[in-house]
């Protein structure tokens, strides 16, 4: 399934853009930590792992014990894993790759 044409936005493709320039953790750490509040940035990943852990079939109370996400969280993950633009997919399958 495509991404949202209403996401679509000049501002979001130069930030994409830039991101993509990023080779590695290190300037990742970088640039994030800059752009981002640490909160922010706690928030995008408790999301993917939650979404490794929706995929890996663990429980909602398991999952909300191990990473702190609310059910709230992990429904939202769960909706975008079932019938999102398929981001989460593609990134596991290429770090499932390494």
């Amino acid at each position: 399934m495509p991404y949202s044409k209403k996401l679509r936005d000049p501002m979001l493709d130069r930030l994409f853009e830039a991101i993509l320039t990023l080779e590695n953790n290190e300037e990742c750490y970088q640039f994030f930590e800059d752009i981002c509040t640490i909160a922010e940035l706690k928030s995008l990943a408790q999301r993917l792992e939650v979404a490794r852990m929706l995929k890996g079939e663990y429980t909602y109370g398991d999952i909300a014990e191990q990473t702190g996400a609310s059910t709230a969280t992990i429904s939202r993950v769960k909706r975008a894993l079932n019938y999102g633009a398929d981001g989460y997919q593609i990134v596991f399958s290429r770090v499932d790759k390494d």
